[in-house]
C-alpha cells in the first residue's frame, strides 16, 4: 500500500475501534444507565438508523462534486460531536439529537472512504484493498468491544462517558489522518455533473437507475444484508434465546466467533477467490449461509443436548463470518468497477443506502419471527440465502468478463472502458 492508502486504512480501523467501544452498549446505556426507559432506547436506535437513511441520498453527489475528503472529515467531525453529546446526554431530546448526529456522521463516511480507496488504488489492487478494509474494520470492532466490555459498569455513568469520549477521539483521529491524504488529481473525479443535469434534477440518479447491472447488484445487496447483518442482533438473537435456550452471554461468544473467523480467514480466502468469477463467489456465499441457517435450525428445533445446541448456534455465526470474508473482496470492488469515473461517489452512496435499508427492515421482520415463529423463520432465511445464489448467477450474465473476473485484465494489454447500459426514459 502507498502512504495515502495506509492512512486511509489506519483511520478506518481506529474509527471502527471507537464504534466497537459503544455500539454494543448503546441500548443499555440509554435505558438503564441514564434511566430513560426501554422505549426511549428503542427510539434512539431507530433515529441512529433513520439519520443514515436521510443523509445518504445526498452524499454521493457531494462526493462526486467536491471529492471524498471533505465528506470524510465533515462526517467524522459530525460523528465526534454526536458521540460526545451521547456521553453526557441526560434527557430524551439530548439522546435523540446525539444519536441523529452520530448516525448521520458514520453513515456518510462509508461511501466517502470507499471512494478514497477507489481513487488511491489501481483496479487490479482494489480486491485486496477492500479486503484489508473489511479485515481492519472487524478487528477494530472486535478489540473495541472487548476492551469496552471491561470498562463499562452500569452503576458508574462515568464509565460510559469515558467510552463515548474514546469514540469521539477516534473519529477526530480519522479526520486528522484523512486530512493528510493527498488524493490523486484526476480530471474526471470532481464536478462531473453537467449544468443541464443539475437543472433537470436527478441526472446522476437517472443514469444509475438505467444501469441494469448496478440495479441488479443493489437488489442482490439488499437480500445479502437483510439475510445476514439484519438478523445478527435481532431475529437470530431472539431465535437463539427463545427456541434454542441460549444464554444471553453466549450471544457475545457467538459474535466473537464471527469476528474471529473473519480475522483468521480473510487473507486465506482472498487467495482462493481473487482469481475466480465474482458472481460465482457470491453464489457460493449464498450456499454457505443456507447451511448456516440449517445449522441454526438444528440448534433450536433439533432434539440434541443443550451443549450441542449451543455449539450449533455458535457455528452459525462462524459460518456467516466465512461468507462475509468472501464478500468483502468481491462486492465493494464490483461497485467501484461498475461506476463511471465521474459517479463513483454516487454508486458507493447508493449501495450504502441499500445496505442501510436492509439493516432497518431486517430487524423489523426478523425480530418478531425469530422470537415466535421458529420454524417459518429458519425456512424463510434458508430460502433468502438460496435466493442470493440465484441473484448472483443472474448478475453474472450482466457483467463483462473483466468485471466478473478482474484477473483477466492482467492477461491482456487491452484496457476496456465500461459504459453503463441505459434505458430510454420518458421525457
Amino acid at each position: 500500500m502507498g502512504a495515502a492508502m495506509r492512512r486511509i486504512q489506519a483511520g478506518n480501523a481506529l474509527s471502527a475501534f471507537g464504534l466497537g467501544f459503544t455500539v454494543p452498549y448503546l441500548y443499555v446505556y440509554v435505558a438503564q444507565v441514564r434511566d430513560l426507559g426501554a422505549s426511549t432506547a428503542g427510539a434512539v436506535l431507530a433515529v441512529f438508523a433513520m439519520a443514515a437513511l436521510v443523509a445518504l441520498p445526498f452524499t454521493g453527489r457531494v462526493i462526486d462534486r467536491r471529492g471524498p475528503l471533505p465528506v470524510v472529515v465533515g462526517g467524522a467531525a459530525l460523528a465526534a460531536v454526536g458521540a460526545m453529546g451521547m456521553g453526557v446526554a441526560a434527557s430524551v431530546p439530548a439522546a435523540v439529537l446525539s444519536a441523529a448526529l452520530l448516525g448521520a456522521g458514520t453513515a456518510v463516511m462509508q461511501p466517502a472512504l470507499a471512494t478514497m480507496i477507489v481513487w488511491c488504488s489501481a483496479p487490479s489492487a482494489r480486491t485486496r484493498a477492500f479486503a484489508t478494509q473489511f479485515f481492519l474494520q472487524n478487528l477494530g470492532l472486535g478489540v473495541g468491544g472487548l476492551i469496552g466490555g471491561q470498562i463499562v459498569d452500569v452503576n458508574r455513568p462515568g464509565s460510559f462517558t469515558l467510552l463515548f469520549g474514546v469514540e469521539a477521539a477516534m473519529f477526530l483521529v480519522l479526520a486528522a489522518l484523512a486530512g493528510t491524504v493527498r488524493l490523486p488529481r484526476t480530471s474526471s473525479a470532481l464536478s462531473a455533473l453537467s449544468k443541464e443535469e443539475t437543472r433537470a434534477g436527478g441526472g446522476g440518479l437517472r443514469a444509475l437507475i438505467g444501469h441494469r447491472a448496478m440495479v441488479r447488484l443493489c437488489v442482490l445487496g439488499f437480500v445479502l444484508f437483510f439475510a445476514c447483518y439484519g438478523q445478527f442482533e435481532s431475529g437470530l438473537a431472539a431465535y437463539g434465546t427463545e427456541a434454542a435456550g441460549i444464554d444471553p452471554s453466549t450471544l457475545g461468544i457467538a459474535l466473537a466467533a464471527n469476528t474471529a473467523v473473519i480475522v483468521v480467514a480473510q487473507f486465506v480466502v482472498l487467495r482462493l477467490v481473487e482469481r475466480r468469477r465474482r458472481s460465482r463467489v457470491i453464489a457460493s456465499v449464498g450456499l454457505i449461509w443456507a447451511v448456516a441457517w440449517i445449522v441454526a435450525g438444528y440448534a433450536g428445533l433439533g432434539h440434541g443436548s443443550q451443549t450441542m445446541a449451543t455449539a450449533a448456534f455458535i457455528s452459525t455465526y462462524a459460518l456467516f463470518g466465512l461468507g462475509e470474508s468472501m464478500l468483502s473482496p468481491t462486492v465493494a470492488p464490483l461497485v467501484a468497477d461498475l461506476a463511471p469515473d465521474e459517479m463513483v461517489g454516487q454508486y458507493n452512496a447508493a449501495f450504502a443506502l441499500v445496505k442501510q435499508l436492509a439493516l432497518a427492515v431486517g430487524p423489523a421482520v426478523g425480530g418478531p419471527m425469530g422470537a415466535a415463529l421458529h420454524g417459518p423463520y429458519i425456512v424463510t432465511f434458508v430460502l433468502f440465502s438460496l435466493g442470493v445464489s440465484v441473484l448472483a448467477l443472474r448478475l453474472g450474465r450482466r457483467l463483462t468478463p473483466v468485471q466478473d473476473r478482474p484477473s483477466l485484465a492482467h492477461k491482456s494489454r487491452v484496457v476496456a472502458v465500461h459504459k453503463p447500459e441505459t434505458v430510454a426514459l420518458p421525457q
